[in-house]
């Protein structure tokens, strides 16, 4: 920049010539060049605000976009401040087919310490094992006092907890943000649910995972952020279940049995409305897995789905249903009975002789072994294993259950003659009570196979065509006629029309053979009869009662009294409509009452 001087020579000669003051040309120069400094001043000021202007208004876009932006966005799960992979704490909701939570997540908080900032150690181990009982006290002065930076306290606490540690008031107690998972119903199907524990954690989170039942078979969808946490809808319908469990409690210690099982099965769908098993435990407090002895001794056994047991004269229907299908007999014909029936070294004999033959009715009625081993002669083994394998004996249940490939059937190593009238009888191949409900709904339903499975869908695919719906009805004719007039009597629920078939197998000993006094009574049944609906599998495992002066173990004395107090009371829930008085009377087919060889 060129400066002007204040007192330029040429103007100061001239301004003297004419007689002027040369100083107001200094003054007046003095003046111009304090104008310019300050117009230069000015533009400087105005472009410095200008610019602050802009960049303001940048930020406030920037910041506003990013706020619309989180507003906008969907959460995301707090994330560990290190390089590990983000821990996913959400978990889905479990429901029952009405929607009703069964399972849930619950806000809660984690206990931990950093011990270099504990002010008072000792003092506050003290405190704090007044809080929680269970704390190991030396312990926890040991690692307060030792060189640990991190030692965890509690996985999960109260809100009466949490606010007794602040009051605590020691700045090395930390909390850390989580959910828990929560069965709000306790032990309400419990071994359907299985429960859940904290996986990979962190302070400020930790991922939920399934440990048993439909929490460890769906874990991964129930852990899937895809699927917008939308709940996990089962079969199962709490009211009914929790009247189940109820009625099957109270009939297991009426019985002074050891363990109970129940199954309740849409026939049309496979759906499972209720299961239970005991004894149970409480989800929300799992118990740990024995570390020995029989497994089937601990609550955590499933015994619906993973006891495979002889289910004994239960197997009766599905030999005289084989044989009506293939036209080998029909309700009527009669077949020889005395007993004992002599097959090589073999002897089979009857609970009671029931003289030289009965009707193919009244050998399902009285639950002849004699009679149905004589029909399975007619079939042959190979046939026998192979309709026994489309009714799913042969192989695990495919229910929703991460327990369900334990619940393998047992076989026999060779499928003998011998072994294949054994089996009729329902001796010699041992499966699950879930296996007889499939199995029992095919016939109800009018000879479709079903899956069982504990997920709620309305769209139903119908299954193989195993039976004709002939042979259905008139195999459920006979079981009706087992509850009207046979062994499973006391079965007989007003206004519901049960149908069914009681078994009552010796229990297998450990080291081989069978327990005099040991019985695993059985009563599989369907309602009503004239359109079944649903089928029964009620299990009592060693029960035994005291009636007219002696102990009476065989299902229709237990397991039977138990069932028809069930169906009485979930009828009603499940929307039916008790029914009046009834001719036994099947789609036009009248109950056989076979006169020869009967009683």
């Amino acid at each position: 920049m060129i400066r002007t001087p204040l007192r330029p020579l040429a103007r100061i000669l001239d301004a003297r010539a004419r007689g002027e003051n040369p100083d107001a040309i200094e003054r007046e120069n003095i003046r111009l060049r304090g104008e310019a400094l300050r117009e230069r001043a000015r533009t400087t000021a105005e472009g410095r605000l200008l610019m602050m202007g802009v960049l303001f208004l940048a930020a406030f876009v920037t910041v506003g976009l990013r706020m619309g932006t989180l507003a906008a966005s969907t959460p995301e799960e707090p994330q560990l401040g290190d390089s590990a992979p983000a821990i996913l704490a959400q978990r889905a909701d479990i429901t029952d087919r009405e929607g009703r939570v069964l399972a849930t997540n619950l806000v809660t908080h984690a206990l931990y310490a950093q011990p270099p900032m504990l002010v008072d150690p000792v003092g506050t181990a003290d405190k704090l094992v007044k809080i929680f009982p269970d704390l190991n006290h030396d312990r926890l002065v040991k690692d307060f006092t030792g060189a640990r930076k991190f030692v965890w306290i509690k996985k999960k606490i109260s809100p009466e907890q949490l606010q007794a540690v602040h009051d605590i008031g020691d700045p090395g107690l930390l909390f850390g943000p989580r959910e828990m998972r929560l069965y709000p119903n306790g032990s309400v199907a419990a071994h359907v649910l299985g429960g859940a524990r904290f996986g990979a954690e962190g302070v400020n989170s930790a991922e939920i995972v399934g440990v048993a039942g439909v929490e460890k078979a769906f874990d991964g969808w129930l852990r899937d952020p895809a699927n917008k946490g939308a709940p996990l809808q089962l079969s199962i319908d709490l009211t009914v279940q929790a009247a189940l469990e109820e009625v099957l409690d109270g009939g297991m210690k009426l019985m002074d049995a050891k363990g109970a099982s129940a199954v309740l099965m849409d026939v049309h769908t496979g759906e499972i409305v209720a299961m239970a098993s005991l004894p149970d435990f409480d989800p929300n407090d799992r118990p740990a897995p024995l570390t020995k002895g029989d497994a089937s001794d601990s609550p955590l056994f499933n015994r619906a789905v993973q006891g495979v047991y002889e289910l004994g004269s239960t197997f009766k229907i599905f030999a005289v249903a084989q044989a009506l299908e293939l036209g080998l007999v029909n309700p009527t014909t009669m077949i020889p009975s005395q007993s004992p029936m002599i097959f090589g070294r073999f002897r089979i004999h009857d609970f009671h002789n029931y003289g030289p033959q009965l009707s193919v009715t009244d050998v399902i009625v009285e639950s002849s072994n004699v009679g149905t081993a004589r029909i399975v002669q007619m079939i042959g083994p190979e046939r026998q294993k192979d309709f026994l394998g489309k009714m799913g004996f042969l192989a695990p249940t495919s229910v929703e259950l991460s327990e369900a490939p334990t619940g393998r059937p047992i076989l026999p190593a060779k499928w003998s003659e011998i072994s294949s009238m054994t089996i009729g009888y329902g001796h010699g191949l041992s499966a699950s009570p879930l296996h007889l409900a499939a199995a029992y709904s095919t016939i109800a339903n009018g000879g479709r196979r079903v899956e069982p499975t504990l997920v709620h869908d309305p769209r139903h695919q119908e299954g193989e065509r195993v039976l004709s719906e002939a042979t259905a009805k008139r195999a459920l004719a006979m079981m009706r006629a087992v509850v009207t007039r046979g062994t499973a009597s006391f079965g007989d629920v007003r206004g519901y029309q049960v149908a069914g078939k009681t078994g009552s197998a010796d229990k297998v000993k450990p080291t081989g053979g069978y327990y005099k006094d040991k019985v695993m009574a059985t009563f599989a049944g369907t309602f009503p009869v004239t359109d079944p609906k649903y089928v029964l599998i009620l299990s009592l495992d060693e029960a035994s009662t005291f009636v007219a002066g002696e102990n009476r173990r065989t299902a229709g004395w237990t397991a039977v009294p138990v069932a028809a107090e069930v169906i009485r009371r979930v009828a009603p829930l499940l929307g039916l409509r008790p029914e009046g008085n009834t001719p036994d009377v099947l789609d036009g087919i009248q109950l056989v009452v076979a006169k020869a060889g009967s009683h």
